[in-house]
């Protein structure tokens, strides 16, 4: 009896019969909870970070750069305008306190790649011959085309002469390397109010406002139409192909189909 006892013993399987995988749910659950757990603590810090600068978050994308800004250096100096146009560092903010008035930017988002800043005298930043940074147009033009370079959670300023922006050891705002190093790197805030992902509404107004497809086309036509003959022309085709298109994600194209085949839209005659 005692060599019966050493042989392993498994749960009886039929031929064709899968195995159930023990504890893959359990471990999904577990994985899942700390993902949730380090998303947790991670909002947590950004929201400490956030209250020391009296309510002033970090930027980690370029589609943030809206709106009221101010640029970090080091910890709780912010660039500074000054009525000559030039810049400084300012003096160090207190705990729990933003940047001061003249601290304070407007950015400008102009493409996926380029944004501009205006100081609170109505001029927008640029470099001179001198590679400092001044802040002196009265519009954006490419010398007041900025590029920020996110890598590693760290930001570097690419000028519009292709340097990266640093502070030099007499106190002044320069762009003259090329490579982004420690003095290059940087932290933008912003005080606009921040919207979540699930807040975030990208449905055009001419879907949100259409009541079926039919409408919709009907809005897309008035608004990239040619008018040249001063007539609302509809494409006849059957509709049904751009429900199936707003199915796969391919309605804006096949709008746009509908309406070359009129001839009718602006982009494509």
């Amino acid at each position: 009896m005692s060599d019966y006892h050493k042989v392993k013993t498994s749960k009886l399987t039929f031929k064709g019969e899968k195995r159930k995988k023990k504890h893959k749910e359990k471990k999904s659950k577990i994985k899942k909870a700390k993902i949730d757990k380090e998303e947790e603590s991670r909002l947590k810090e950004s929201q400490i970070d956030t209250d020391a600068h009296g309510g002033w978050w970090l930027i980690s994308n370029i589609e943030e750069f809206k709106g009221l800004i101010a640029v970090e250096v080091g910890s709780h100096c912010y660039m500074s305008a000054m009525d000559n146009g030039k810049f400084t560092l300012g003096a160090p903010r207190p705990q729990g306190q933003g940047p001061d008035l003249p601290e304070q930017l407007t950015g400008v988002v102009l493409s996926d790649t380029k944004i501009a800043f205006k100081t609170g005298f109505g001029k927008y930043l640029s470099v001179n011959r001198s590679n400092c940074v001044v802040g002196v147009s009265d519009a954006i033009s490419s010398k007041e085309q900025w590029e920020p370079v996110f890598q590693d959670g760290k930001l570097a300023l690419m000028a519009p002469n292709g340097c990266f922006m640093s502070l030099n050891p007499e106190g002044d705002f320069i762009a003259s390397s090329r490579t982004a190093g420690t003095d290059e790197i940087i932290k933008v805030r912003s005080f606009v109010e921040k919207v979540s992902n699930k807040d975030k509404d990208d449905i055009p107004i001419e879907e949100k406002s259409a009541k079926n497809i039919g409408d919709c086309e009907v809005n897309y036509v008035k608004k990239f139409q040619s008018w040249q003959d001063q007539r609302l022309r509809i494409s006849k085709e059957d509709k049904n192909t751009l429900e199936k298109a707003k199915t796969d994600g391919k309605l804006h194209g096949a709008l746009l189909d509908r309406r070359a085949k009129m001839k009718s839209d602006r982009y494509c005659m």
